[in-house]
């Protein structure tokens, strides 16, 4: 009895030691973010292309307004004009920069300046190292994120003065925490090049091609893909058509740019009532209608869940990688 309350009281104090060293951690790492000139960079790039976002939005509304006057301040993120992109297309391209930016000297920066074996000396965890980061990283980008749509509403509100419905709120409201997600997954996987690569320029260089390739190649190489198994020219070029477009829909869901932007195209308009092609069989007996929020976010779900998972793979094998690697003074 003795020697199992004596182990209780061990782990009890164990278990505390390590919550008090990662939140040490954590608000050391997070005042680190927020005091930065990087910080303060990314925020200025995404605040102004937030603000080019919005403006295009206030320039076409107009328009946009009279193909549907339903869900106005929606078109606030999705509007565009002048040849100026949305917010929402704004944010799929540029949010991945600011996780990269978090995320791609978390680890080999320490090691170079020769602070890591001292952080390791500490009474504290290693574990804790790189989970403090990732949760101050996720906390920086949540901040950044949120403030930015916020804003952008604000702003919007006062310009068109039509307040947004319930279900507006709520599509906004899971529209930016899905782009937290998918900040995130960039910002994990910049952490996991920073535990592999011992210098800080290698892993930057890797996290930005991977952005490249991701975002903008990606559809292209699906495209041709699916050219050359299912040829749309010639005698068998309308057979083809469908399996074409999916086999194409398919290779672009591995890249988060496509996953994302197709779930934010759900979210943020609800006249999307399917992803994919739309067959007869799928539209008959539908009414002509746009999409409840519940519905919306069925649609959305497995992207989300998709996203979520690729993030925490992305982190469990750089805290895999991390443990396992010899720290030396």
């Amino acid at each position: 009895m003795q020697q199992t309350l004596t182990r209780t009281r061990e782990n009890g104090q164990r278990d505390e030691t390590r919550t008090r060293g990662l939140v040490t951690l954590y608000r050391k790492e997070l005042a680190d973010h927020l005091r930065s000139a990087r910080f303060v960079l990314i925020f200025a790039l995404l605040g102004l292309t937030s603000l080019a976002g919005l403006y295009g939005a206030l320039s076409g509304i107009a328009d946009a307004v009279s193909e549907s006057s339903e869900f106005i301040f929606l078109k606030l993120y999705t509007a565009s004009a002048n040849s100026i992109p949305s917010f929402a297309s704004f944010l799929a391209y540029l949010a991945p920069v600011a996780g990269l930016a978090l995320g791609f000297d978390a680890i080999n920066r320490e090691r170079m300046q020769g602070t890591m074996s001292r952080l390791i000396s500490q009474p504290i965890y290693r574990d804790s190292v790189i989970v403090a980061k990732f949760l101050a990283g996720l906390t920086v980008i949540a901040l950044m994120i949120f403030t930015l749509g916020i804003g952008v509403g604000a702003l919007g509100l006062v310009c068109i003065g039509v307040p947004p419905s319930g279900e507006e709120v709520a599509r906004l409201a899971v529209y930016l925490l899905y782009t937290v997600v998918y900040t995130a997954l960039w910002m994990a996987l910049a952490m996991l090049c920073s535990v592999l690569c011992r210098h800080t320029a290698t892993s930057a260089l890797i996290v930005i091609a991977a952005w490249i390739f991701l975002t903008m190649f990606a559809t292209m190489i699906a495209s041709v893909i699916a050219n050359l198994v299912y040829p749309i020219d010639g005698i068998m070029g309308f057979a083809n058509m469908l399996d074409n477009y999916e086999l194409e829909t398919t290779l672009n869901r591995f890249s988060p740019y496509y996953l994302y932007c197709e779930a934010v195209s759900t979210l943020l308009n609800p006249n999307v009532r399917t992803i994919g092609i739309a067959t007869q069989a799928s539209l008959s007996g539908a009414l002509a209608s746009y999409l409840t929020f519940d519905q919306s976010v069925l649609l959305v779900w497995p992207h989300l869940t998709c996203m979520l998972a690729l993030t925490m793979a992305a982190f469990t094998a750089a805290y895999i990688s991390f443990m396992r690697q010899e720290i030396r003074a």
